[in-house]
């Protein structure tokens, strides 16, 4: 890394890194200190350890072709224009996404502040117990307003929730049936993703009229929408009672403000309620990204996807909160589990959680009250103007019968006011309220029915003079006995305490304090890339003109999101060297489900349908077992080496074996143990000789940007975690991103989207023709391009780092984590090198002697961390026993050696345990972490002092993060399993 020179000339400028430019803050260590960490590796230059750590056969040759790094203010400055060329009209399409209010304290306090938004999953609770209890909140939300007794900590979307509740329902089933019932009722983007999800899975779906639908016993589980989407409230207990008498399951697609009115479906019989909770002051962002929910009967605690916050005790006897039932997750289960999902919308179900802490139940009823009020208003002034609404009952949306009016005619008219209606067909149009519609907006609407009527009143004023039918409103504002609720929610005093802005500003920040994000320190978590998240990436999140755009609003409305796309597309492909990428997978499991249909599909279009067998290495990431289940794989697991890479003569024998049904392999590059294998294109060659094609998951991507191309020396698909390398941030456990970039000959069978192609898109060939549909593996997401308000972020930091800027900046990632391992390695051996005896962007670092000579277990270690100011690395992963240290190219070199201090001064404890000078289980470790209130006894009977256990460090005394609670009993937690808020006085016990 140098500084601009001005003897040079541009052509050479262009490879150089100015310091005073993003790429030289978003990388931490200055050049001074990289030449330091280089001559404690014996190396001479960045390029030496490079040619030493990443194959030359796989080396590109060439800087990346992407356009000149630009500064921050020149970024902003571009993207701006981009977004300017978006319009943002006032949507009334509906279809499970509105428009809300955000209020500021939260948008403020949440989603723009890196307290929250930089934590990472909150598996090391003890130091996550802030976002835990937002989480915990947002369950016990869910709980009281569906009726049911158990909820998760959200999902990605509605349609991905449906998609869950169908795979639920097929596994509770006890009659070995295969069809789905989904009623055409539904959002129909909720029908595609469930569709999609079915097929590989042999599921087959019936879309009908649940109204005439006859249950048998072929029938495991059914799907309704509540309300319908076009409005229509239906009464579902007698559908219920007939699913139930054959042994089917019934999922319920539940608006989440319209159950603060309406019988909650726990209520009415339904053993599942899914939906969004994206109208709880979650921006619309053209789709995401939005915390889904799913919530079911106790009974199912065991397959209910994702994660789920649960109550336990720690060490001290004071209530603490954990990730619960960890055993049911795809990462124990593997090829086993039900479900992928390995993220939950944490950031955003904290921000929906917050919308009801604020408002409270009362306010949420109003919030809810005045929806309803206003679209009744609507309803008795269209049927004034001789309009007939389809539906008696509604809440929020009603259907629109035209009659012989035209709507080419309405339509026009609308698109005077900037505003967007929903067309069903030629002669009926939906509108859909919400909570920032006014008065004066539904007399808006009656101007655009009204048509050459004359409805302005005679003093000019801007209102419609109409006779309205005042029994047609009064009918509208009366619920029949089987809708209208009447059991109480939200009486927890978390909803009904914090309602003016100091005292929930204050709330957050104490839950925040209560959370270790990159704020604090640096979090060196291995394959999850906790890296700097650039304020000038994040701040287009929150701008209107991406953030007030519905998903599916007319595409000459979106030509600035339609730009971004295009450019975000073609900047991954250059740096993948992938001929296609689909932006549409809204995580990372997404992706890798989405590349292994693609794969499928592949086979299926040539005759080879047969073909699902998915060779997957032992020490691949537990989302890939459980991604090629849900795809209709057997899984085939292969040897890896002693010295953790692939095993060649196993893949080869297997794939020899199997060469008939070969569908995939699955490989993770550099490795899952942190290693550049250097037989990488020999690996992909073996599968391609053998009619399979190589996936390639993208979490190590962060080691590969401008060194090398998945799709240049082999891989035919691979994911890539924008949460990861391209800085969208982790938000403590979502959001994230995971498109897929494939090779030519799989470019047609990427996901599509039915409202892509009934616009007729033109941007992205394989989402946007008619054949490419047919060949399509389908939706993936709710929205056709996922969470595409955060697109913004990767787009940002890769305009500002330029491609001279991304590979200085994996060549530092490089770097750092070399260095880490160099300083560690004569106190915790590295379990895996490469060749030259160097690692590739991360470390593992072997533990497990420690258990027999200090019975000290890595967990020990982990907790002990937190006293030093860290989060752990990753724990026990992919190797038990073990800890995988990734730096990323964001630290400086400061706090890498502080990271190395604390692990070198803890090894240095464990050698006392060793010596026999300290007792094995009564020490520092084994007692971590240490909380304030732990240290402020009157008697202090341990046999280390107050001092030793809670400043270790000398930087822990300029600052100190106090960890919430102490070490976290998790059996107990399971054994007495609670997932929703405690009566206000358990959080101070003890």
């Amino acid at each position: 890394m140098v500084l601009y020179s001005p003897q040079l000339e541009p052509s050479q400028q262009q490879n150089l890194v100015p310091m005073n430019g993003f790429a030289g803050r978003h990388i931490g260590p200055t050049p001074s200190e990289i030449q330091q960490m280089l001559d404690v590796l014996g190396l001479s230059s960045l390029d030496e350890l490079i040619d030493k750590t990443v194959p030359a056969a796989i080396r590109i040759s060439g800087p990346l072709q992407l356009p000149a790094a630009q500064s921050e203010y020149s970024a902003l400055a571009e993207l701006k224009e981009i977004a300017a060329k978006n319009q943002v009209f006032r949507s009334y399409i509906g279809t499970g996404y509105h428009d809300c209010i955000t209020p500021p304290v939260i948008q403020r306090n949440i989603l723009e502040n890196p307290g929250w938004y930089t934590a990472y999953t909150p598996y090391q609770a003890e130091i996550a117990q802030g976002r835990l209890e937002a989480l915990l909140n947002f369950q016990t939300m869910i709980v009281d307003l569906t009726g049911l007794e158990i909820a998760n900590a959200s999902l990605l979307d509605e349609g991905t929730a449906a998609a869950e509740a169908m795979a639920v329902s097929y596994g509770a089933s006890k009659n070995h049936a295969k069809a789905f019932f989904v009623s055409q009722d539904c959002h129909p983007q909720t029908v595609e993703v469930v569709q999609t999800r079915a097929k590989p899975l042999g599921i087959e779906v019936i879309v009908g009229d649940h109204q005439s639908f006859e249950f048998d016993r072929t029938i495991f589980g059914a799907l309704v929408q509540y309300p319908a989407t076009d409005g229509a409230i239906y009464d579902y207990r007698d559908f219920i009672r007939s699913a139930h008498e054959v042994g089917a399951l019934v999922t319920v697609a539940a608006d989440i403000l319209s159950l603060c009115l309406l019988t909650p479906p726990g209520e009415f019989g339904a053993d599942i309620a899914v939906g969004s909770t994206q109208r709880f002051g979650v921006p619309m962002g053209f789709g995401g990204p939005h915390a889904a929910y799913f919530a079911t009967r106790e009974e199912f605690k065991r397959q209910v996807p994702g994660r789920i916050v649960g109550v336990s005790k720690d060490a001290n006897g004071k209530s603490a909160l954990r990730l619960a039932l960890q055993t049911r997750e795809q990462h124990i289960r593997r090829e086993k589990a039900t479900s992928n999902i390995c993220t939950a919308q944490v950031l955003l179900a904290v921000m929906a959680s917050m919308y009801a802490v604020y408002h409270g139940p009362s306010g949420l009823k109003d919030i809810a009250e005045k929806v309803w009020n206003l679209t009744a208003l609507l309803a008795s002034g269209l049927r004034s103007f001789g309009y007939k609404i389809s539906s008696q009952h509604f809440f929020d949306t009603v259907r629109v019968e035209l009659g012989d009016k035209p709507l080419s005619e309405i339509l026009e008219a609308a698109k005077v006011r900037k505003i967007n209606l929903r067309v069903f067909d030629d002669s009926t149009v939906g509108i859909t309220l919400d909570e920032t519609v006014t008065v004066e907006n539904v007399q808006e609407l009656w101007k655009i029915f009204a048509r050459d009527k004359d409805y302005i009143r005679a003093d000019g004023q801007n209102a419609l003079n109409i006779s309205l039918d005042a029994d047609a409103l009064s009918s509208y504002l009366t619920l029949p006995d089987f809708c209208d609720r009447t059991s109480s929610y939200l009486a927890h005093p978390v909803f009904n305490t914090y309602h003016s802005e100091t005292e929930l500003l204050r709330y957050l920040h104490r839950l925040e304090a209560k959370d270790l994000s990159l704020n604090t320190s640096m979090i060196p978590l291995g394959s999850c890339t906790m890296k700097l998240n650039a304020t000038a990436e994040m701040v287009p999140v929150t701008w209107a003109e991406f953030g007030k755009i519905h998903p599916f609003a007319p595409r000459d409305q979106t030509r600035g999101y339609q730009r971004m796309f295009v450019q975000l597309e073609q900047w991954l492909a250059e740096i993948t060297g992938f001929a296609g990428i689909s932006l549409q997978p809204n995580a990372g499991s997404q992706g890798e489900y989405a590349g292994l249909l693609v794969i499928r599909q592949y086979h299926e279009h040539r005759g080879e349908s047969h073909r699902n067998i998915c060779l997957i290495p032992q020490s691949a990431h537990g989302t890939n077992p459980a991604s090629a289940v849900m795809a209709g794989m057997k899984v085939v697991a292969v040897e890896c080496d002693s010295q953790g890479n692939i095993d060649v003569a196993d893949l080869r024998k297997k794939a020899e074996k199997h060469k008939n049904e070969l569908a995939a392999l699955m490989v993770t590059y550099p490795s899952t143990h942190g290693v550049f294998e250097e037989e990488i294109k020999e690996i992909c060659e073996i599968v391609h000789n053998c009619g399979g094609q190589v996936y390639m998951d993208g979490a190590n991507m962060n080691a590969q940007v401008g060194l090398c191309r998945p799709g240049d020396f082999g891989a035919d698909v691979c994911h890539l975690n924008l949460h990861k390398t391209f800085c969208i941030p982790h938000g403590g456990g979502g959001p994230g991103m995971g498109p897929i970039g494939v090779m030519s000959h799989l470019v047609e069978f990427l996901p599509s989207h039915s409202i892509l192609n009934s616009q007729q898109s033109t941007v992205n060939s394989q989402q946007s023709t008619v054949n490419s549909q047919q060949k399509s593996v389908g939706a993936i997401s709710a929205a056709p391009w996922g969470s595409a308000s955060i697109l913004t972020i990767s787009w940002m930091y890769i305009r500002m780092m330029g491609g001279v800027g991304l590979t200085e900046a994996t060549k530092v990632a490089i770097l750092n984590a070399n260095y880490m391992a160099k300083r560690l390695e004569s106190y915790y051996p590295v379990l895996y090198k490469g060749k030259a005896g160097l690692v590739a962007h991360e470390c593992i670092l072997d533990l497990r002697s420690l258990k027999k000579s200090a019975a000290i277990e890595v967990e020990d270690i982990a907790k002990r961390l937190m006293d030093y100011g860290y989060h752990a690395p990753t724990v026990s992963w992919p190797v038990a026993g073990t800890v995988m240290v990734e730096p990323t190219e964001s630290e400086s070199k400061q706090e890498l050696d502080r990271f190395c201090e604390a692990m070198i001064a803890i090894r240095g404890e464990i050698a006392e345990i060793e010596k026999g000078n300290v007792d094995a289980q009564n020490n520092v470790l084994k007692n971590a972490p240490h909380t304030a209130e732990s240290l402020m006894v009157d008697e202090w009977n341990r046999p280390y002092t107050r001092a030793q256990a809670a400043y270790p460090a000398p930087w822990t005394r300029e600052h100190k993060f106090w960890p919430a609670v102490g070490r976290i009993d998790n059996a107990f937690g399971d054994r007495n399993f609670v997932c929703s808020c405690l009566p206000m006085e358990a959080y101070s016990q003890g």
